[in-house]
């Protein structure tokens, strides 16, 4: 467990980077018919005579209702203003419901997956139509947290099980993933009880984990040939390092280099924070694999 000063410092990182006010998009464009299935669109606040990498934001928050793409408004926009187009996608996630007084469910099987599917099937012809300044070609999808395992999973549709209904026959066309304090590997968020089981209740519980696992695992769906950087807080107690290195580990023994950035004395929030330091090394990492 966590000590005292930990909890407070998590505290304390999770109010500054929640202190910045929403920054409104510039299009917001739908992909579905359900509220929750749209894609604000940030046009780069430094604008060149050739289009802008795109940067494509799956936010966190343990896949719960609460959670939802505004809070990480204020990083979409400093990656905008660092001279990228983006992309903040929505997506829907658990009911608002309490489960036994224990608080919301983390994410629907099987609606979570299919959003995050599909909007990444629409966003070619969304970005043609809204965000015309984007160069798709130099493509970089980036989450944190619940963010970054549905970024992780996005990359690694060509290798989903057979059968699946999300699986693609070839890999998406990505210069790569950056994935901030991803719950990367599921198995070890569980027995780390990571965001109170989100991990287990977002595949439908016990009875579901096992069978579903390897079509939800960024850890199971390995290689994926496609370029990925992990960024992680050592001192982060929402989403522990060991998660991440796991995942690392699980690339490694699949053939494949996962790079990790671990950045010492920060924790979980400061790598969406846009005044910390942190949110500037995560801004390189993405600048190192779109440029």
């Amino acid at each position: 467990m966590p000590d005292d000063a930990a909890v407070a410092r998590d505290a304390a990182e999770a109010d500054a980077a929640f202190s910045h006010p929403a920054v409104p998009p510039d299009v917001t464009a739908a992909y579905g018919e359900h509220p929750d299935q749209v894609v604000d669109f940030y046009e780069p606040r430094i604008r060149t005579e050739t289009p802008a990498p795109l940067v494509v934001v799956l936010h966190g928050g343990a896949w719960r209702a609460p959670y939802d793409r505004q809070h990480i408004t204020p990083f979409a926009d400093f990656l905008a203003r660092r001279g990228f187009a983006v992309a903040n996608v929505e997506y829907r996630r658990g009911s608002s419901i309490p489960v036994q007084g224990e608080g919301p469910v983390a994410g629907r099987w099987p609606e979570t997956f299919d959003d995050v599917a599909a909007a990444f099937d629409a966003l070619p012809g969304l970005v043609r139509e809204f965000l015309p300044s984007a160069d798709p070609r130099r493509t970089v999808v980036t989450g944190h947290s619940a963010g970054g395992h549905l970024a992780l999973w996005a990359a690694a549709r060509h290798v989903l099980p057979a059968g699946s209904p999300w699986r693609t026959e070839r890999p998406a066309p990505l210069r790569g993933v950056v994935a901030l304090a991803p719950i990367a590997d599921f198995r070890v968020a569980q027995e780390l009880g990571v965001c109170a089981d989100a991990a287990l209740q977002l595949l439908g519980g016990e009875g579901k984990f096992e069978e579903r696992l390897p079509h939800a695992d960024p850890a199971a769906l390995l290689p994926t040939g496609i370029a990925t950087a992990v960024v992680q807080g050592r001192t982060d107690i929402v989403v522990p390092y060991a998660v991440s290195e796991s995942y690392a580990d699980a690339a490694a023994k699949a053939g494949e280099v996962v790079g990790v950035t671990l950045l010492e004395d920060v924790g979980h929030f400061p790598l969406i924070d846009p005044a910390a330091d942190a949110c500037a090394v995560v801004a390189e990492e993405i600048a190192q694999l779109a440029f």
